[in-house]
């Protein structure tokens, strides 16, 4: 390899180009309108314009990109994580192209990325499994069935993603068809395909997963656990390694499942095998993400590993650098510094960031795509950096954490840094008596309560007003900021500044965050009830359900596909 296309943006994109400059290539990234002046776009030695603001048209626009490959002289390409990073489609439109693919193979995604398929996989290894359907589900009838047959809580997944998106849990049968709908639709929008297949769903497990990689010599390697609980709405907000807290029994049957998945399947590059532990202590497989992880860092950290780097030398032909795994060294925990609010239940909060300080010192690694004065758009998902703190033990650890957490202030958007300031003191988690936390643990159980942040405002629709310029007669596009662009054409006329928001009147809906309207539940005309649901909005990949505040008719004052600010009024409830 000599060039590396990175197919992604944000703090992966800056990572993947760091360590393609440790092993001595080029890199070439690409962006979205939004990400016009991004920290990955200058982290690159060279950027490419993917023209749009909506991930399908860019990020996951697998011609453009390949075209951007061709245009730019790349001869490699990292998908990073999330996008096509799991999509065996395009690991084969690289290769076909004449890339090199930094990752598994097409027929190894399809395999364990798929998640039906790499139960089968499992079930053939002995790996521990709970019930489950061996295809994915056709209707919302035949999720039905399966709750009568099996029982709930049911968690209905994505067959081809992973990360969370796709994946809800059902507690109560009236609630199947909706969540359901609600999946496909999340699987579709994030990966492209909507299939959904069925699992029993532990109650109150805590999550650990086990770190894989492999080359094509023989070598599986696992490089320790990681243990990934604090999770809201399936998102990861808090990983740690090595997985705290297991018996040297249940460490060794995570390790041994996670090697003969990944060795039946003839594993190349790095990936995760993610197992769910019961309150009993049983071990479930849940899936394989056939890619590099968010929590990669506290691995790397623990084990000295660069997998980054690894990923590169096995796409290169060459041996891993090791063939067995490191000894454990110390405790790492990474903090995910997202754009919600934790005081207005997590909401995610598009915006322009004023303030960005980021700790440093013993134990203390930040990754990110931002910096003061950089915007946070609505399109892509809400994570601004990782905080990876690292400690001779836990108890180090944490207390580094507590130190690094206080460093930082992040203003202009809302971050989770309440919650995590809260949860480094909690009980529950710092475990005195063992670790108490599980995957729903924060809907559940956390008591500590969070102010509401100022709302921010929304970013630009329209970072980049596209143009053109002729130079020696040859027409070539042009793209500038909005602040930039008056005068260059009747097309690039700046947008007039958004109104006030109309003051809310009792019975007003207004929208809750920044981002588009999904559908509407109920129509205009139609009686609702107090509290029933009755929009769905979509930020940052996430979709959040809109309530109607009083019983009455509805008047819808939006529609599908709309683009709403936090605040705007979307519906009016008359008695």
């Amino acid at each position: 390899m000599a060039k590396v296309l990175i197919a992604n943006r944000g703090e992966v994109a800056v990572r993947i180009a760091r360590a393609c400059r440790d092993y001595g290539v080029r890199s070439v990234a690409v962006y979205a309108d939004p990400d016009a002046d991004a920290l990955h776009v200058r982290a690159a030695d060279e950027a490419w314009a993917l023209p749009g603001t909506r991930p399908a048209d860019t990020y996951l626009a697998i011609d453009r990109l390949l075209a951007v490959a061709r245009q730019s002289g790349a001869d490699a390409v990292h998908p990073g994580y999330g996008f096509l990073s799991e999509r065996a489609e395009f690991a084969r439109a690289v290769l076909a192209a004449g890339l090199t693919w930094i990752g598994p193979r097409p027929e190894t995604i399809e395999a364990l990325g798929d998640k039906v398929a790499a139960r089968r996989i499992a079930l053939q290894v002995g790996a521990p499994l709970v019930a489950g359907t061996a295809e994915p589900v056709g209707s919302a009838d035949e999720v039905l069935a399966f709750a009568r047959r099996h029982g709930l809580p049911l968690a209905i997944k994505a067959a081809y993603g992973g990360g969370g998106r796709g994946l809800k849990v059902a507690w109560q049968m009236d609630e199947v068809v909706e969540l359901y709908a609600s999946a496909v639709r999340e699987a579709t929008a994030a990966f492209g395909r909507g299939e959904c297949f069925l699992e029993q769903f532990l109650d109150r497990p805590r999550h650990i997963e086990a770190q894989v990689i492999a080359d094509r010599h023989g070598h599986v390697v696992v490089l320790g656990t990681r243990d990934c609980s604090l999770q809201r709405r399936h998102q990861k907000l808090v990983e740690e390694a090595p997985a705290p807290f297991l018996s040297d029994a249940q460490r060794a049957q995570v390790h041994q499942a996670a090697r003969d998945i990944c060795a039946a399947a003839g594993y190349e590059s790095a990936g995760t095998v993610e197992f769910l532990l019961g309150q009993s202590g049983q071990i479930s497989f849940l899936e394989v993400n056939t890619r590099l992880q968010v929590e990669h860092p506290v691995t790397e950290e623990t084990s000295g590993v660069d997998l980054v780097l690894e990923q590169l030398r096995v796409a290169d032909g060459l041996p891993l650098s090791f063939t067995q795994a490191p000894p454990v060294r110390g405790h790492s925990f990474e903090f995910r510094l997202n754009a919600e609010d934790p005081g207005r239940g997590y909401l995610p909060t598009p915006g322009r960031i004023t303030r960005f300080d980021l700790p440093a010192g013993p134990g203390v690694r930040v990754d990110t795509g931002f910096a003061a004065g950089s915007t946070v758009p609505g399109s892509f998902d809400s994570l601004l950096a990782k905080l990876i703190v690292t400690g001779a033990t836990r108890a180090q650890a944490l207390a580094r954490a507590r130190r690094a957490l206080a460093e930082c202030r992040i203003e202009g958007v809302a971050s989770v840094l309440p919650f995590h300031r809260a949860v480094v003191d909690d009980p529950a988690f710092v475990g005195a008596d063992g670790l108490q936390v599980h995957t729903r643990w924060i809907e559940t159980e956390l008591q500590a309560s969070f102010e509401p942040a100022p709302r921010a405002d929304g970013p630009d629709h329209a970072p980049l007003l596209r143009s053109f310029i002729e130079v020696d007669g040859r027409r070539l596009s042009l793209g500038l900021p909005a602040g930039l662009a008056l005068g260059v054409g009747a097309a690039a006329a700046p947008a007039a500044p958004p109104s006030a928001a109309p003051t809310a009147e009792a019975g007003d809906v207004l929208a809750p965050l920044t981002g588009s309207l999904v559908r509407w539940h109920r129509q205009t005309g139609e009686p609702v009830a107090a509290g029933e649901a009755i929009a769905t909005l979509e930020a940052m990949k996430m979709e959040t359900v809109v309530s109607a505040p009083c019983a009455g008719t509805l008047e819808c004052l939006a529609a599908p596909g709309d683009m709403l600010t936090a605040g705007q009024r979307l519906a009016r409830v008359r008695g």
